[in-house]
């Protein structure tokens, strides 16, 4: 009895194809912002991109910081500077003040001696009326040369016009030969310094 071999059926071409692979759900693709899986697995563009910002601020910051320090330190000396000259100022101000009539009182003192050598040769037992006559006049004619220096001038009005500006009226005095308001006595002499009155003369004048 003959055995019945098992018919195979004949291959197709279907059965030799290549098993079929199911592509991933469009869910799934990356990039996808409706998925925060595939969201996740997108490359961080913006980090990249920032971090070299984020470096330019920083040193810009601290660029900025070194200057504002920069800049405190040239106020604070400036301000000590400024300080240091009003304190000077002040000062000399101060030794002006204080010291404003040294000259003055340097050229005095010879005039100082000159009266007490006067004076001493006055009190001697034989006094000679003419050497102490002379001496006076080089005192006073040393006075005189000392105010000049510092331009104080002496006003003696003797024989001119009556100036209510630069003369004081004590009296008036009346038949004379002078014409009215003229100067025709001097109590008291004058001075001026640079131009401006310190004390007027005293006159009596014509009337």
């Amino acid at each position: 009895m003959a055995q019945d071999k098992a018919t195979t059926p004949p291959s197709t071409d279907a059965d030799n194809a290549a098993p079929e692979v199911n592509p991933p759900p469009v869910d799934d693709l990356p990039g996808d912002p409706d998925n925060p899986q595939a969201a996740s697995q997108a490359p961080a563009d913006d980090d990249i991109t920032e971090e070299p910002e984020l470096d330019l601020l920083r040193q810009a910051l601290v660029t900025a910081e070194e200057r504002a320090d920069k800049n405190q330190d040239a106020m604070l000396r400036t301000q000590a500077e400024m300080e240091n000259l009003r304190k000077r100022q002040r000062r000399e101000l101060e030794n002006a003040h204080k010291f404003a009539l040294d000259k003055i009182a340097m050229e005095l003192l010879p005039v100082c001696d000159t009266l007490e050598l006067g004076v001493a040769a006055a009190s001697a037992e034989e006094a000679d009326v003419a050497k102490i006559l002379e001496g006076s006049e080089l005192t006073l004619k040393m006075l005189g040369q000392a105010l000049e220096k510092f331009n104080i001038v002496e006003v003696n009005p003797l024989g001119g016009k009556f100036d209510p500006e630069l003369h004081q009226a004590i009296s008036t005095q009346e038949g004379t030969d002078h014409d009215a308001n003229t100067v025709i006595n001097v109590l008291q002499k004058g001075y001026t310094l640079n131009e401006r009155l310190l004390r007027p003369a005293m006159v009596i004048i014509a009337k």
